[in-house]
C-alpha cells in the first residue's frame, strides 16, 4: 500500500521520506472539556486506505493506523526529532489530541463558533440574529466533526495569510458560505477580536484538558501505587540513614507514606489553579466593541464567555492574558516533579542496599558487558525526564508572565513547547509507576542490616535515663556507642547496669533494632486519610 501524506512528507535527502508525521497522524482519544454546552473534544483515531486520504474518526476506541505496517511506523521513530514523537510515543501520545497544532487548531475553531454564537443571543447585535436549531447544529457540527483533513485545510490557508488565526476565520467562513443563515452573517465570525482573544482562550482549554484528561490522572495513579505500597510495607522494619549512616530504625511503609502524602499535596495545589481567560480586545478596554456598539456591557458580555468556557474570567489585562496563572501552574507541576525525583532517588538508593530486588522479564538485558546486572532504569528514566521537564517548567513560569509594554510576541512561540514540558513529565510518572510494579521487598537484606547496627537504641536508652533521672545520659551513651562496635550484648550488659526502675528495664531490655519504630506503622496505614486524590 502506497501512503500518500506529500504536505507532510520530510525534506532533507538523506532521510527517507516516510509519508506521514506521528504528532499529524496518531491523536488520541481524551475526555470531555468541561463546557457548558457539554461539548466534547473529539475521540480521535485515524484510518487509512489505498483511496482515501487519512481522515479523522471519532471513536473511543485506542488510536490506530489501520492499515500501516509496524516497520513503516518503527521507521517514523527514527526520523523524528524529539523522542516524546518518537521513542516514547506510545507512552505520551495521549496528550496529543490536545496539546499538539491540531489541539490548538481544534480549539480556535471552538472559540470562534462559540463567540458567534454568543453574538447570535446578545439582543442588541440586531445584524446576528438568533441561529436556529439548523444552523446551531450546523456549527456544532463543525466542531463535533473536525478532522486532520480540517485541520490540513487551515494550514493551507495559513501558507497564504501568514497569520494562524487569521486562517481559522477564513476556514470557518469558507465552511458556512453554503449555509443561508450563517452565511448572512460571516464578517461576524471573529467579531472585535485581536488574535490573543482566541488563542489564550485556546491555550487555557489546551491545558485544561490534558490536565484533566491525563495529567492528574497519571498523578492520581503514582500516588496510589505509592500509598499502596505504605500500606503493604507498613510493617516492614527498616535502618533509618540520616547523613547516610545509621539512624533511628522505621518502617518501610512509613517512609513510602511520606511521598504519597507529599505529592498528593501538590497535587491539591495543580487542581486548586484557576484556569484563566480574557476576551477584551486588542489591549484590554473593549475600544472595538463599544466602537460598534456603544449600549452593550462588554465586559459582562466577556465574563460571561469565557465563563461558559469552564474558565475563570480576568477582567484586568493587556492584549493578553498576563500567564500568571500559568505560571503558578507549571511552578505547581515543578514541585510536585522535583517530590517525585526525591522518591526516585530513595527507591534508586533502596535497591543499591538491597532493600529492594527487582522482577526480571525473559530476554531483557542490563548490561551490555555485566550479564548479572538488573540496573534500575525505570527510576533513572523518571528522573531523567523529571529534570527534563523542569526546565523547560521554569522556563515556561520565568518568561511567560513577561511581555513588552502591552504586548510583545514571545510567548506565542513559547506556549507551542508546553506539549514538551507536560510530555517529559509524563513520561516520568509512567516509568516511575512501572519501576514501582518490578519492586519486591528484600526483607532478609533490612534483617540484616538492622542486626548490626543495635547502636541506634542508644536513643531510647538516653531518653528514659533523661526520664527517671540519671545523670549525664546522653554522654554515658556516647561513650559507649560512639565510633565503637555495638552489638545485642554490650546493648544489654549496660541496659542491666542502669539504675531505673525494674519495668523501665524490662521494657528497654525487650527493645531490639526491629522493634524500636516508634508510630511508623499506624502513620503508614493511616496513609489514605492524608491524601488528596481526584474522584
Amino acid at each position: 500500500m502506497e501512503l500518500n501524506f506529500s504536505s507532510m512528507a520530510l525534506t532533507n535527502p538523506k532521510i527517507p521520506s516516510f509519508g506521514f508525521s506521528p504528532t499529524g497522524i496518531f491523536l488520541n482519544p481524551s475526555k470531555s472539556v468541561r463546557l457548558a454546552s457539554h461539548h466534547r473534544l473529539p475521540r480521535v483515531s485515524c484510518s487509512v486506505s489505498t483511496t482515501d486520504s487519512p481522515k479523522l474518526v471519532t471513536s473511543r476506541k485506542v488510536v490506530e493506523m489501520a492499515g500501516v505496517s509496524s516497520r513503516d511506523l518503527e521507521m517514523s521513530n527514527l526520523t523524528a526529532l524529539s523522542p516524546l514523537d518518537g521513542r516514547y510515543w506510545g507512552k505520551v501520545k495521549d496528550l496529543a489530541s490536545s496539546l499538539s497544532e491540531f489541539g490548538l487548531i481544534y480549539f480556535r475553531v471552538l472559540v470562534e463558533i462559540k463567540w458567534l454564537l454568543k453574538l447570535s443571543n446578545i439582543p442588541e447585535v440586531t445584524e446576528v440574529p438568533s441561529f436556529s436549531k439548523e444552523a446551531q447544529s450546523y456549527l456544532q457540527g463543525i466542531i463535533d466533526g473536525f478532522s486532520i483533513d480540517d485541520a490540513l485545510e487551515v494550514k493551507k490557508i495559513e501558507r497564504v495569510t501568514n497569520h494562524d488565526v487569521k486562517a481559522v476565520e477564513y476556514f470557518l467562513k469558507q465552511k458556512c458560505e453554503s449555509q443561508p443563515e450563517i452565511a448572512k452573517v460571516l464578517e461576524f465570525f471573529h467579531f472585535a477580536c485581536t488574535s490573543e482573544d482566541i488563542n489564550n482562550l485556546s491555550h487555557a482549554l489546551m491545558l485544561q484538558e490534558s490536565l484533566s484528561s491525563v495529567i492528574l490522572p497519571s498523578m492520581d495513579e503514582l500516588i496510589k501505587s505509592i500509598s499502596l505500597m505504605a500500606k503493604n510495607f507498613a510493617y516492614v522494619p527498616m535502618l533509618s540513614r540520616t547523613h547516610g549512616q545509621p539512624a533511628t530504625p522505621t518502617t518501610l511503609g512509613k517512609e513510602m507514606a511520606i511521598f504519597a502524602v507529599r505529592l498528593s499535596e501538590e497535587r491539591r495545589y495543580l487542581s486548586e489553579t484557576k484556569i484563566k481567560g480574557k476576551f477584551a480586545g486588542a489591549v484590554g478596554n473593549y475600544n472595538a466593541h463599544i466602537s460598534a456598539y456603544s449600549n452593550i456591557d462588554w465586559p459582562h458580555v466577556a465574563e460571561e464567555f469565557v465563563t461558559s468556557l469552564g474558565l475563570t474570567f480576568n477582567p484586568y489585562v493587556t492584549q493578553i492574558e498576563p500567564h500568571d496563572y500559568m505560571a503558578r501552574l507549571f511552578n505547581n507541576i515543578s514541585k510536585f516533579n522535583n517530590i517525585l525525583i526525591d522518591f526516585d532517588r530513595d527507591i534508586w538508593s533502596y535497591i543499591s542496599l538491597g532493600y529492594f530486588k527487582q522482577t526480571t522479564k525473559a530476554g531483557e538485558i542490563g548490561s551490555s558487558t555485566m550479564p548479572h546486572k538488573v540496573n534500575p532504569i525505570d527510576f533513572e528514566n523518571s528522573e531523567g525526564n523529571l529534570g527534563k521537564a523542569n526546565a523547560e517548567l521554569t522556563f515556561l513560569s520565568m518568561k511567560l508572565p513577561i511581555s513588552r509594554m502591552q504586548r510583545d510576541l514571545t510567548d506565542s512561540t513559547v506556549l507551542r513547547n508546553m506539549g514538551g514540558a507536560l510530555g517529559h513529565s509524563l513520561l516520568a510518572y509512567k516509568s516511575a509507576i512501572q519501576g514501582i510494579g518490578k519492586l519486591q521487598v528484600n526483607e532478609a537484606r533490612l534483617k540484616e542490616d538492622l542486626d548490626d547496627n543495635w547502636e541506634v537504641l542508644a536513643e531510647p536508652i538516653q531518653t528514659v535515663m533523661r526520664r527517671y533521672g540519671v545523670p549525664e545520659p546522653y554522654e554515658k551513651l556516647k561513650e559507649l556507642t560512639r565510633g565503637k562496635a555495638v552489638n545485642e550484648e554490650s546493648i544489654r550488659t549496660f541496659i542491666k547496669g542502669l539504675e531505673l526502675p525494674a519495668e523501665a528495664k524490662d521494657q528497654l531490655l525487650e527493645l531490639t533494632p526491629h522493634t524500636y519504630v516508634g508510630a511508623a506503622a499506624a502513620l503508614a496505614l493511616a496513609v489514605d486519610e492524608a491524601l488528596h486524590l481526584g474522584h
